[in-house]
């Protein structure tokens, strides 16, 4: 199972910080195709030149997260995701 999966966490940016650093399998990456499990946050990777406003616009915000899901055992990515998330909210 794969594909691409974008959500709201609770909080702001150090929260998402949080979230990612704490990521064990995911890996940080701002190019979301490879067949591994990347991670990333918009707001201050791949639309870090859009400008505040805009990004408000779009609802970029420094809680939006997005995920590309590859090819890793799909128990140890929910592990992983349920860990990170303890840890940052």
């Amino acid at each position: 199972m794969s594909g691409m999966i974008s959500f709201y966490l609770k909080g702001g940016l150090e929260e998402s910080r949080a979230f990612l650093s704490s990521l064990k399998i995911f890996t940080l990456a701002e190019s979301l195709g490879g067949y591994e499990s990347l991670a990333e946050l918009p707001s201050i990777m791949t639309h870090a030149s859009v400008p505040p406003e805009e990004r408000k616009k779009l609802q970029i915000t420094d809680n939006l997260i997005r995920l590309s899901v590859g090819i890793e055992n799909l128990d140890d990515l929910i592990a992983d995701l349920d860990q990170a998330l303890k840890t940052a909210v």
